[in-house]
């Protein structure tokens, strides 16, 4: 057995602060840079200022404004404007309105091999393309990193996934890693970090390792990590920054805790079927079915490359008359290097629907698929509603087949467009002369300012929360497994412009699952003080939008009860006082109903006791053990009321 180390273990070893590096337990590390978004970073800024911080404590930190783009009435620019003043006080990078999506600008301006990255936003782990140990979180540990504090995770497993072979014609990154959801599916590799490495990883570039790395988070994967190489060597020297590269590479004798292989020339055009990004199969299993829309762009399939595909294979053609095929450009630099290549051109000319430069409809920012139509989309995750068309039909697919389908208004293998259009597979070079734009992203001041936040009328401060307390409160909602954050707090439009107002945001809890919960939650604080929900596997998956737990939180939310959770939800409930519990025995779950009164008693003495708590079903006479798993260090927080409330204490601050 080799004593060398992976490129997990070296970039968690070299800043470990606190902990041991044995699968499981929990460990803090030391914090480089962090990446905040509009739409969760709105509440990290008010978390920050309700935490009395002076200035950001980490190398490098970065606000995007890249998810609530629409200004259809005054409370995007508010943001806008907040988040700007809030980056002057704080010192923290600012990305403007347009500039386009917090990963791939991240990766082309900021990411550096070596360093840790935390992200309010799941795909954050994007950046693993770069030989970074970059982590998806809840906002309140970003808001904890910038101010220069750990951040605390279980120790992950190293699976290791060798790439072996070539990469066929009209088989892409996105291809690679709808295969590896086709394996693992949205859960299978929770507790892991995906590793890639091998022969193979000369057929991808920097950025079609952001799309594999992007999507690892669809599996519960804690992080995706690539070796620092080469072409991350040419990646970077493409952007003006070869002195910040450096090499970092697993040892020889690197041993990994389980193994994966792909063989790339077995690789096929690949497609997730509604409404999961696990539910994968080939795309000739479902050729024909006619679309609505094809939508090419979003984080998961960001680079130059991506559109220069598509528009190769539109070119001097015209999308079917029922088509709208929607380009989502990543970034402003990117727009740029389309425009001077001619990329735009073709897009432009095949009748493609051309939008800012942003997350948009990836997040239900706009271009929402018709009622009962097939949407085809590059963009990372399918789960029901996220797209702003309650009743939707998504597919995720890479954008040659994207492109392809959007020629024919059916579903189409993109192998076989040299038989329909005579289309020969399209080799592509990288531009020798590529633009370079950082001119939208705004320095922090040099010697730094006080500056009054700036904030609208739809801002409010963070809520109070209490102590966690004995409860008797109904079961408000039952749920089955894989219930994602997008479920519990809905995305789009209509919503996430309250993203930094917890009291009107919270009336759409749950909305997805039950129109009805805000009315019964208003209704059983009132009367029982709270509630709690129960659910089953993978609760809280997907986003890692900290929302999902301030909003029920808000609401009288007590407890979770789940067979097992997805690790930024957990952390997110155990961040603001809701006691995640975990079923001793599943049979417990099928014996409760929606509507059944649970009670707990000495609450806080049975968590400090122990890991089991005892529960009681006053409607049905019967008790059962819950378990959770946190830390001592999580449990003191959650005992105090959430992180907030223990930071504040430790620091002295009233």
């Amino acid at each position: 057995m080799g004593t060398g180390l992976n490129v997990t273990q070296k970039l968690i070893k070299s800043h470990l602060v606190d902990g041991k590096m044995e699968p499981g337990e929990e460990i803090g590390i030391k914090i480089d840079q962090t990446l905040t978004q509009d739409a969760t970073g709105t509440m990290v800024m008010l978390e920050l200022e309700a935490m009395g911080l002076d200035k950001a404590k980490t190398e490098v930190s970065c606000q995007y404004v890249d998810h609530n783009l629409l200004q259809t009435d005054n409370k995007n620019p508010d943001d806008h404007l907040f988040l700007k003043s809030a980056a002057e006080r704080f010192g923290i990078w600012y990305s403007r309105p347009g500039n386009g999506v917090s990963h791939p600008v991240h990766t082309e301006h900021f990411a550096q091999p070596g360093k840790t990255l935390a992200g309010s936003d799941s795909h954050t782990p994007a950046s693993g393309c770069m030989g970074m140990f970059a982590i998806g979180s809840g906002g309140l540990d970003v808001a904890f990193a910038i101010a220069g504090e750990p951040l605390y995770l279980k120790m992950p497993k190293v699976l290791g996934v060798k790439l072996t072979g070539k990469m066929p014609n009209w088989v892409s990154a996105k291809d690679v890693v709808l295969e590896m959801l086709r394996r693992y599916d949205v859960k299978g590799a929770r507790g892991f970090v995906l590793e890639y490495y091998g022969p193979g990883l000369k057929e991808l570039d920097t950025m079609d390792r952001h799309v594999i790395a992007n999507m690892g988070t669809e599996m519960g994967a804690t992080t995706s990590v690539f070796p620092s190489d080469d072409e991350v060597k040419r990646f970077m020297r493409q952007n003006a920054r070869e002195n910040e590269w450096s090499e970092l590479v697993a040892d020889d004798d690197a041993t990994y805790d389980a193994h994966e292989e792909i063989v790339l020339d077995d690789l096929i055009p690949l497609i997730a079927l509604p409404s999961s990004p696990g539910n994968v199969v080939p795309v000739s299993e479902v050729e024909g079915d006619e679309i609505y829309q094809s939508y090419i762009g979003s984080s998961a399939n960001p680079g130059f490359r991506d559109f220069w595909i598509a528009s190769e294979i539109v070119k001097c053609r015209r999308v079917a008359d029922d088509v709208s095929f929607d380009i989502n450009p990543t970034s402003r630099q990117i727009i740029e290097n389309m425009v001077r290549s001619g990329v735009m051109l073709h897009l432009v000319q095949s009748g493609g629907r051309i939008h800012q430069a942003g997350c948009n409809g990836c997040i239900g920012m706009g271009q929402a698929p018709a009622t009962g139509r097939n949407s085809l989309r590059t963009v990372p995750r399918n789960f029901p509603d996220r797209s702003g068309t309650k009743e939707d039909s998504v597919f995720l697919c890479s954008p040659e087949t994207a492109a392809a389908s959007a020629l024919t208004g059916k579903i189409t293998d993109p192998r076989k467009l040299t038989e329909l259009y005579g289309i020969d597979w399209p080799d592509y070079r990288e531009p020798e002369d590529y633009i370079i734009n950082k001119e939208m992203l705004v320095a922090p001041p040099e010697n730094g300012v006080k500056k009054e936040l700036v904030k609208g009328p739809n801002i409010s401060s963070m809520p109070d929360f209490d102590q966690p307390t004995d409860f008797e409160v109904p079961v408000l909602l039952k749920m089955g497994d894989n219930i994602s954050t997008d479920e519990i707090l809905k995305a789009g439009a209509e919503v996430l412009p309250f993203r930094s107002n917890i009291p009107e945001i919270s009336k759409f809890s749950f909305i997805v699952v039950d129109d009805s919960f805000y009315d019964r939650a208003v209704e059983t604080k009132e009367e029982y003080g709270g509630h709690v929900v129960v659910a089953g596997d993978n609760y809280a998956q997907g986003s890692s939008r900290e929302h999902a737990a301030i909003a029920p939180r808000y609401l009288g939310q007590q407890a979770v009860i789940a067979k097992s959770y997805a690790r930024i939800g957990w952390q997110n409930l155990a961040n603001f006082g809701i006691v995640p519990l975990e079923f001793a025995d599943e049979a417990d779950y099928d014996a409760i109903e929606q509507g059944d009164i649970l009670k707990v008693e000495k609450l806080q003495d049975q968590l400090k006791a122990g890991k089991e708590v005892t529960v009681q079903n006053v409607t049905k006479s019967s008790t059962f053990k819950a378990l959770h798993t946190l830390s001592g260090r999580q449990l003191d927080a959650l005992l105090e009321g959430g992180v907030i409330n223990a930071y504040k204490r430790k620091k002295g601050i009233a």
